[in-house]
């Protein structure tokens, strides 16, 4: 048994302001609860986004490149993201540079990808989900979610559903310091015949550790991956 990835969560100091910004960039319907983006056919996990009073310090562990069908496309992605409240960003980025880097209203960070590249070809406009990580931990997540390696050399990897669609990938050494929580998380739900202690100790026993974030008495479990990153195990769905 394997969980599912569930969601992709963003701590927000405004998840009201945060959740229509994604949901006019990404084009992606909103649930009732006007804070959860669902899911599309090219990605097949929601988008949440919790309240939180700390502030982002430093760059996100994991940001998105969004992908173009032509140069028209990414300077539109672009242009309505900074409609929406978006800024470009500066991190060192060259004028060779064919990438646009953007954050959000709260600072998190995202990329427009240039066309024609190989790499996100036939993932969908949410073409991946980049990370800072270890080699071990993009093998921890493969064995975690059941997604195949599509990537793995120098130390960098990436994985894919076998149905397809976004990327989730790990940059290798070295990997930046933690500094606290991460501003993004994911949720993983086991199936709606599955167990979540059973879930837990299996990801326990691969690497994963249990945390406390002062979460109290819930029905989901804090865990850790090998790299320190904070994730959920919620129950059956």
């Amino acid at each position: 048994m394997t969980s599912h990835l569930f969601a992709l969560c963003f701590d927000a100091n405004d998840p009201n302001r945060l959740a229509p910004f994604w949901a006019g960039v990404l084009d992606r319907e909103m649930a009732d609860d006007s804070l959860t983006l669902l899911p599309s056919d090219d990605i097949g996990f929601s988008i949440q986004f919790q309240a939180t009073h700390e502030k982002k310090a430093g760059p996100n562990q994991m940001h998105l490149h969004l992908t173009s069908t032509s140069l028209d496309d990414q300077q539109s992605t672009v242009a309505r993201a900074l409609g929406l409240g978006g800024r470009h960003l500066d991190i060192g980025q060259g004028p060779e540079d064919e990438h646009v880097v953007l954050a959000d209203p709260e600072g998190n960070e995202f990329c427009v990808i240039e066309p024609g590249n190989n790499f996100l070809a036939d993932c969908g406009f949410v073409g991946e989900l980049t990370c800072d990580g270890s080699q071990e931990v993009g093998y921890f997540w493969s064995e975690a979610l059941g997604w195949p390696l599509v990537w793995d050399q120098d130390q960098e990897t990436a994985i894919q559903s076998p149905g397809g669609g976004t990327k989730i990938s790990w940059g290798g050494p070295p990997v930046a310091p933690k500094t606290g929580k991460n501003r993004l998380h994911f949720d993983l739900a086991p199936p709606v015949d599955g167990d979540q202690h059973a879930e837990v100790d299996r990801l326990v026993s691969m690497g994963a550790t249990r945390i406390d974030i002062g979460q109290g008495e819930v029905s989901w479990v804090v865990l850790a991956d090998p790299d320190g990153n904070e994730f959920c195990v919620l129950t059956p769905r």
